[in-house]
């Protein structure tokens, strides 16, 4: 099976470019063992065609992902044109790498270690998760030929 759905608007060169590129958050969702649903906001970074993630250790998304290592997501800006990718994949969490992935992440998202959030944030690295996920497909969507921006 392709990683890509068939549907998809981009293909996988297309899709990494916009995972690598877009700096916003990531909507990740997964279910309690009662399948009760919970979407939470991530930074994220596309790496090695991997997407990761940290948070606090004690944070509910991780309690849920180390019951169910499944998990799906979206990475869409909420402005027009509406474009972005989503998909399904496996979770594996590193609690030993949450410290380097923040870092990581904090370089991506705040261009700079020394502002009083990230400083903020660096004080708690001992206890971030980094959360893995690896893919099982993507699909994409973009509609800007469809609004006029392409």
């Amino acid at each position: 099976m392709s990683l890509i759905r068939k549907s998809s608007a981009w293909d996988q060169p297309a899709i990494a470019a916009f995972l690598r590129a877009t700096v916003i958050p990531i909507r990740l969702a997964c279910s309690d063992a009662e399948g009760v649903p919970l979407i939470c906001s991530l930074w994220y970074l596309y790496d090695d065609e991997a997407l990761w993630c940290a948070t606090q250790q004690s944070a509910a998304i991780v309690r849920r992902l180390e019951n169910q290592q499944q998990c799906g997501f979206e990475i869409a800006p909420e402005a027009m044109p509406y474009r972005g990718v989503r998909g399904q994949g496996k979770v594996t969490l590193f609690s030993d790498e949450g410290e380097a992935v923040l870092q990581r992440l904090i370089d991506r998202y705040l261009d700079k270690r020394d502002s009083d959030f990230a400083s903020w944030l660096i004080k708690r690295a001992d206890t971030e998760v980094a959360i893995k996920i690896q893919p099982d497909w993507l699909t994409s969507w973009d509609f800007s030929r469809r609004m006029g921006s392409g």
